[in-house]
């Protein structure tokens, strides 16, 4: 079939800015469809079942994100050593990523399972989770975690396919599956009344299926980067670099969702319609995002590229035209989001409460996201030379220990819903500021030490 036939980009010849355009527009696309899972969700659940429904589905969101963060860091520091190892031509050891990456994979699905199914107790109530949320955001967290095998498989097969350069595929399996979801979430909770628990199982549902999409290509696939079902297993020396990258990767992602669980638990202080008014601002929140995730995403599969073969001064051109694509790209998506907010909250609840703090979140929080694609683009840049413990400070300290530390100082001196809401651009000032230092003081000069050392070209 066409829609399996492979489309992987050598990203170290051509128009950089073309190239990034191409590789990340799919991306973006790829991302507003698998955003449309929890949002779907939030809509559907907000306007047939209650707004304590939406404020449930809403906030396990930081929850779900923490082990998802934690997989993440996993699975960028498999996709930085694919590409590198893609961009130097290195077939054998391309071919030994991959089934190491599997293999890691099996064992993680198993494990976060386990972990997500015995935490959602323990992290609701660590959220201070009102009593009249609690009952339905324990049901739909355990059934989601129950079925997150899917989602992290696809998550990785996805991420396989943009490492050697191909974001095209799996955007075709993620709107097939986001379309089934929708269908889905629309039966189980408005047809047959299963009521917040029919959303969950149409999202689980659904995430499997867009898993078993991109795994059959990858084992059809007669490249050198398909998965071997007899080869699958652990290189120890490929396994050491990927969690040399990865894990500083996946203590930042998690450790910054926990982050965001306390954040969630100063929201949770404040009444049910200002919970509603937060989870519908997240959900739009979540879609202006999605572009510098896209650009964060091409840089780092372009500048692992390059720095594989050893094109040092390409690789850094490629952060630059990202910042100004994403910069001129933020300014349109934002505009819109900003002038139509209220009408943008009414698709999550009616509510004329729930629509004045929705309205009131979007319109004071998002204009810091400009900021946001200077750190996004350049963390990108940094996890493609394998630079990620550096990301990991930074953000830790941004995301984790100011951010922390403001929002405390901001409840104590009862500053009221508006001063903790700006706990999260507050983090984002703080980390394009010092991630922008460290990049041009530091990070070049040790890439070039680095690719020295490893022998890649230079």
């Amino acid at each position: 079939m066409a829609v399996f036939q492979r489309k992987d980009t050598d990203m170290t010849e051509g128009s950089i800015p073309r190239l990034l355009i191409v590789f990340a527009l799919p991306l973006m696309i790829g991302n507003i469809f698998q955003q449309l899972y929890n949002t779907v969700d939030s809509i559907i659940v907000g306007n047939f079942v209650s707004r304590q429904a939406l404020a449930a589905v809403g906030c396990t969101g930081p929850i779900i994100n923490t082990l998802i963060g934690v997989f993440g860091g996993l699975a960028s520091g498999a996709g930085v050593v694919i590409s590198q190892y893609y961009g130097a031509k290195d077939r054998e050891r391309l071919h030994s990523a991959v089934q190491t990456t599997i293999a890691l994979t099996l064992v993680m699905c198993a494990a976060l399972t386990a972990l997500g199914v015995a935490m959602t107790p323990f992290m609701l109530r660590l959220m201070a989770t009102p009593e009249d949320v609690i009952g339905e955001a324990s049901t739909y967290l355990s059934l989601y975690f129950w079925g997150i095998s899917g989602m992290l498989l696809y998550n990785i097969g996805a991420g396989i396919l943009r490492a050697v350069g191909d974001s095209t595929h799996p955007l075709y399996f993620l709107i097939f599956s986001a379309t089934t979801n929708t269908i889905l979430d629309y039966l189980f909770v408005k047809v047959f009344s299963w009521g917040i628990a029919g959303a969950a199982i149409a999202t689980v549902v659904s995430q499997f299926l867009s898993a078993l999409l991109v795994l059959r290509m990858l084992i059809v696939s007669r490249a050198d980067y398909r998965i071997d079902l007899r080869a699958i297993g652990f290189d120890r020396a490929i396994l050491r670099r990927i969690c040399a990258i990865g894990v500083p990767s996946s203590l930042q992602m998690g450790v910054t969702a926990v982050s965001n669980v306390f954040v969630q638990s100063y929201i949770n202080r404040f009444e049910s319609s200002c919970m509603a008014g937060w989870a519908a601002y997240n959900k739009l929140d979540a879609f202006a995002f999605l572009p510098l995730l896209g650009f964060s995403m091409a840089v780092t599969t372009f500048v692992g590229q390059n720095y594989g073969a050893g094109k040092l001064d390409r690789a850094r051109k490629g952060p630059l035209y990202a910042l100004g694509i994403g910069t001129v790209l933020m300014i349109v998506i934002l505009t819109p989001m900003m002038i139509f907010a209220p009408s943008l909250v009414k698709l999550f609840n009616q509510e004329a409460e729930v629509v004045a703090f929705g309205t009131l979140f979007i319109r004071l929080i998002s204009p810091f996201y400009l900021l946001c694609t200077i750190n996004q683009v350049y963390s990108g840049a940094l996890r493609g030379v394998g630079d990620t413990k550096a990301t990991m400070v930074i953000m830790l300290f941004s995301f984790v220990l100011f951010r922390q530390l403001y929002l405390f100082t901001a409840y104590r001196l009862g500053g009221g819903i508006v001063p903790i809401a700006l706990g999260y651009p507050s983090g984002w000032v703080m980390c394009s500021a010092v991630i922008l230092i460290y990049y041009y003081r530091f990070a070049r000069q040790r890439a070039i030490r680095r690719a020295q050392s490893e022998g890649l070209g230079v």
